[in-house]
């Protein structure tokens, strides 16, 4: 298929453009096969370039002759267009409809993005599993890299490489994964260095209504306990549902089979639950008649902040399990692609230092969400303007990197990264010229080429010039477990992405500027206090050597 059959008017003189913050701008519009562009002839007026992928959804209006488009982004922005004439308008507003909603993976973007930069990494070899198991083998030989998934046979969200006990053979992973939901046995998450604890995840057991069992599977989550102790099994689903399960085939680990092990339910929601939250919560920020009961009844009807705090109180209570009660944990809930992911990988930014660098949140996005099957096509694939219903949308990625944002702020000199990292990653998940969040596991990036044909995000970010403007000047290394507050009272609303559009961060960023200022004034003054200590020190050196004999 060629772009050129769905852009229908693919130029129009004397548009009009209405943006947040801007003033109105009257311009050519353009549209490619993958962006919208406006450009004015005016001195000083940034050009638009918005990718298709970005649009959630239009809407059109016309008054007399001149036709207005409202476009509304994935991002939660939302943009207007004044066009001169009907036909045209109708024309512009189908050609964007069919761009934004492009059904086939390899016409998107980034498989036609060219870099204007110099790749110094390759930032699709960044983080292989390999270097991830070196840096737990380092402190123990109880585990190792399993291939059993190699062709994605076992599989089909998992990568090819996966860390497992050292006791346990393919042939037992096998029988393994036909216990499990997708296929997903139990691999190892995280190894906590300090104590030997591990966080390991999984599908849920396919236990049916007549309680199967499957011995190999006992085996391997037993192979993680130290002698003598219990370990925890925390189920990211209510007890009422993940019984309900059972008659389709799923179920939970029963405790005669599993004596050493206590379960534990914290409910978290999923899929249209999450999906309804987000869009009412963005349809509340961006009212603005509410008087302030309005707002806040609108706010708590949103269900957001309860989401951010049943998710922060799950990842907190494993994090205890690892670090107080000295257990390792088996996560899941059905799948053990969303909420799962959202836990494993929040308890590790609780418990690891290294987690809370670029590079280290960079692996665990890698190595806890790409890796291990979160299907970005499906749950990206809109946002919260889409009026059509689609089964897979949620927002569960944007809710781990608010959840991430909560802790920043409470321990905001503990991270290497600031919010605009988080921002930028919510972003691309949504629309990137980059393939890095394209499909929805391993296997399918691998049919697709990706490696080949796009380039990773991280190849860009990762360069100084970028990391420049995602690093937090306040970063102090801090090599201890941070525990986050989940009373309501210390999860406020995320302002940076669901106000942005709404109000001016002019003063935000003057304060934010002054104190980047202040900071590297500190540091050139004590660069200066260390110099005349020494100075001091020898011209007492000095002093001694004269007043000795």
């Amino acid at each position: 298929m060629e772009f050129a059959e769905l852009i229908k008017t693919p130029r129009v003189d004397n548009v009009v453009l209405h943006r947040p913050f801007y003033p109105a701008v009257e311009g050519t519009l353009c549209l490619t096969g993958h962006h919208l562009i406006l450009s004015s002839r005016q001195d000083n007026t940034e050009e638009l370039w918005l990718l298709h992928s970005n649009i959630d959804a239009i809407d059109k209006r016309f008054v007399g002759s001149v036709g207005t488009i409202i476009i509304k982004c994935k991002d939660f922005r939302i943009i207007q267009l004044d066009i001169p004439g009907m036909e045209e308008c109708l024309n512009i507003a189908s050609s964007i409809e069919a761009l934004s909603t492009l059904d086939s993976i390899t016409l998107m973007y980034p498989f036609f993005y060219r870099p204007m930069f110099e790749v110094i990494e390759d930032g699709w070899h960044s983080f292989l599993p390999e270097q991830g198991f070196e840096l737990c083998s380092s402190a123990t030989s109880e585990w190792r890299l399993s291939y059993v998934n190699k062709e994605f046979a076992v599989c089909p969200s998992y990568p090819p490489i996966v860390t497992v006990p050292k006791s346990i053979d393919d042939e037992a992973l096998r029988k393994v994964a036909t216990f499990r939901h997708g296929g997903r046995f139990p691999v190892l998450s995280y190894y906590h260095k300090k104590n030997g604890m591990v966080i390991m995840r999984s599908g849920q057991p396919l236990t049916g209504t007549n309680g199967r069992r499957c011995k190999e599977d006992e085996k391997l989550i037993n192979a993680t306990l130290r002698a003598g102790k219990r370990g925890y099994i925390i189920d990211t689903r209510s007890l009422n549902v993940a019984q309900q399960t059972r008659a389709k085939g799923g179920g939970f680990e029963q405790e005669a089979h599993y004596p050493q092990w206590r379960r534990i339910h914290k409910s978290i929601e999923r899929y249209h639950i999450l999906q309804e939250s987000l869009i009412k919560l963005v349809e509340a920020c961006n009212d603005q008649t509410h008087n302030m009961d309005r707002w806040l009844s609108k706010l708590e009807a949103s269900n957001w902040l309860t989401h951010i705090k049943e998710i922060l109180t799950t990842a907190c209570l494993a994090a205890q399990c690892i670090d107080r009660e000295g257990a390792s944990i088996l996560i899941h809930g059905t799948e053990g692609t969303d909420s799962t992911l959202q836990v494993t990988s929040l308890a590790q930014i609780i418990l690891e230092p290294r987690s809370r660098t670029i590079r280290g949140f960079e692996a665990l996005i890698e190595r806890e969400w790409l890796q291990a099957g979160h299907p970005f096509q499906q749950r990206c694939a809109q946002s919260a303007y889409c009026n059509t219903k689609q089964k897979w949308e949620a927002p569960v990625f944007l809710l781990f990197l608010d959840c991430v944002w909560q802790i920043l702020r409470q321990f905001p000199c503990s991270f290497e990264f600031n919010e605009n990292f988080l921002i930028m990653l919510f972003e691309h998940a949504y629309a990137s010229q980059f393939g890095t969040f394209l499909g929805n596991n391993e296997s399918e990036r691998c049919k697709l080429k990706l490696q080949q044909k796009t380039m990773s995000l991280w190849s860009w970010v990762n360069q100084p010039s970028e990391l420049s403007k995602f690093t937090n000047p306040l970063f102090e290394a801090n090599n201890l477990v941070i525990w986050p507050s989940v009373a309501p009272q210390s999860l406020p609303l995320w302002e940076g992405i669901f106000l942005r559009w709404n109000r001016s961060s002019k003063y935000l960023d003057e304060a934010y500027e002054e104190m980047v200022n202040i900071i590297e004034y500190n540091k050139e003054l004590q660069a200066k206090v260390n110099i005349l200590r020494r100075q001091l020190a020898e011209l007492e050196t000095e002093d001694g050597m004269q007043e000795s004999p």
